[in-house]
C-alpha cells in the first residue's frame, strides 16, 4: 500500500499521511464475496475510485474530474432494473436513491467500483464515500467522513486511486 491509497480499517482511514475518523455500514465489514443488496455491510477488498459527484448549488467543484449532479440524478438500487448499480435520471420506473438529497450527505460523493461496471444483481449497489450524519452514525454500507475531512480527501485523491477496505 502507498500513502495515496485510501485505507479503511476498524480504527480509521489512512490517506496521504493522515488518519481520519469514519463511519461504515451498520452491519460492519463483510468479505466482498458475501456482500448482498440491503445487508448494511461495507465490503472488504481492493476497490477503485471511479468518479466524483458534487452538488454545484452547495459546494465548489472539488476537483477537475468531479461532475455536478442535479435534481433528476438518481442511483438505481433495484435488482430487477437493467441499469442496476448505475447512475440514472428521473423519471425512472425502478427503485432508486436520489443523489440530490435535502440533507448534505451526498453533497460530495466518491464513486467506487464495487459491483461495477458490470453489476451482478443482488451483490450490492451504491457503495459510496460520502459525508456522515454525525461521528459513529452507521451508513447503509458506504464509508462516510466529516464534511471537512471528505473535502480535504476529495481535493487530493486521484481518479482510479485505490480504496483498500481491510476492516
Amino acid at each position: 500500500m502507498t500513502p495515496a491509497d485510501l485505507v479503511v480499517t476498524r480504527w480509521g482511514t489512512r490517506f496521504n499521511g493522515r488518519v481520519f475518523a469514519h463511519s461504515i455500514g451498520r452491519a460492519g465489514f463483510v468479505d466482498g464475496a458475501d456482500k448482498r443488496e440491503g445487508d448494511g455491510a461495507t465490503p472488504r477488498g481492493m476497490h477503485r475510485i471511479v468518479g466524483m459527484l458534487y452538488r454545484a448549488d452547495r459546494i465548489a467543484r472539488p476537483s477537475t474530474w468531479a461532475r455536478a449532479i442535479g435534481p433528476r440524478d438518481l442511483w438505481s438500487d433495484d435488482t430487477s432494473d437493467p441499469n442496476y448499480n448505475r447512475q440514472v435520471r428521473a423519471p425512472h420506473p425502478f427503485g432508486h436513491e436520489k443523489l440530490c438529497r435535502a440533507d448534505p450527505l451526498y453533497d460530495l460523493i466518491l464513486l467506487t467500483d464495487w459491483n461495477w461496471p458490470n453489476p451482478v444483481p443482488g451483490r450490492g449497489s451504491a457503495i459510496f464515500v460520502h459525508q456522515w450524519r454525525r461521528p459513529g452514525f452507521a451508513t447503509a454500507g458506504c464509508i462516510a467522513f466529516s464534511r471537512l475531512d471528505l473535502l480535504w480527501i476529495a481535493k487530493r485523491i486521484k481518479l482510479h486511486s485505490r480504496l483498500v477496505v481491510i476492516g
